[in-house]
């Protein structure tokens, strides 16, 4: 009997089957291509990369000279983009994963007025395309001061509707109710009972949102563009447009600098592996964590 039933599924098993892994196999293509295109084209000279495949490497392996080139050229100036964005990416992902948290936790398990008003007002806040914001966030960085500074690019990552979302979410499951009543019992305040019970089992979110926060603001490209006019504060985003703005011009040999953008796109995006490498303990940890103290 089994074998008969698994006889009658088995055409529209393999189909289904089938149908998934072309879906999942046209995916991973379009994820794969453009890193695997930006690896074969930072390896080329820049005579190879108009005159060969784009999709392949070319007999002249030149990627080497090109981080060379990279890091030399203006005086190192890329050096000082990449060092700007670690330090906006890490310092908007770590708070804007701490403010998360402890939002989401106190929507989460707290009773207070206007909680509801507070929640839909953070539902709508994802809604809203960071870009619309860029202008009001301006006139407002312009009127304290803060224009040109790191601090321009630094404080409007800190707030981080969808990590709130999440964490109010993951909170209102993971921690139960008895483990915060217990802490009262036992006569620890709030913020103990936060910090030393609860936050250990919302570390895998916690791990969530921080990468989410660090990758939006190493990505982030429209804020600083508008908030940043000085060279010597540019994320690697603004500064790879502006290298890839002065080849398209071609004048003056700015053509030359097409191997360049591609070998500096290359190296921006080691960081952003190591981080979700270094993360994943973090997420792991977190959740066997959470699993001994349920």
């Amino acid at each position: 009997m089994t074998i008969v039933g698994k006889s009658k599924r088995s055409p529209s098993f393999r189909r289904n089957r089938w149908m998934l892994s072309a879906i999942l196999f046209v995916i991973w293509l379009y994820t794969i291509l453009p890193l695997f295109y930006v690896v074969v084209s930072a390896s080329k000279s820049n005579n190879d990369l108009f005159t060969t495949f784009g999709l392949w490497f070319s007999s002249d392996f030149h990627l080497l000279q090109n981080i060379h080139d990279v890091f030399s050229y203006q005086d190192g100036i890329f050096s000082r983009w990449l060092l700007n964005t670690i330090g906006y990416a890490t310092a908007a992902g770590v708070g804007a994963a701490l403010f998360s948290t402890m939002a989401g936790y106190a929507l989460a398990k707290y009773q207070f007025f206007g909680k509801r008003l507070v929640f839909a007002i953070i539902l709508g806040a994802v809604m809203i395309p960071q870009t619309a914001l860029v202008v009001p966030l301006f006139l407002l960085m312009s009127k304290v001061g803060m224009v040109n500074t790191p601090w321009a690019v630094i404080l409007p990552s800190l707030v981080f509707p969808p990590g709130v979302f999440l964490m109010r979410v993951y909170a209102d499951d993971a921690i139960p109710n008895e483990l915060i009543d217990a802490g009262r019992v036992d006569g620890a305040g709030e913020f103990h009972i936060f910090t030393a019970l609860t936050l250990r089992l919302l570390m895998p979110g916690f791990a969530t949102v921080l990468i989410l926060a660090f990758v939006a603001t190493w990505n982030n490209y429209f804020l600083p563009l508008v908030v940043l006019s000085s060279a010597e504060y540019f994320p690697v985003t603004v500064g790879l447009a502006q290298w890839y703005a002065t080849a398209t011009v071609g004048s003056g040999g700015g053509a030359a600098l097409f191997t360049l953008v591609l070998a500096g796109a290359l190296l921006s995006i080691v960081p952003v592996i190591i981080a979700f490498i270094v993360m994943q303990r973090f997420w792991q940890g977190g959740l066997g964590a959470g699993g001994v103290k349920a």
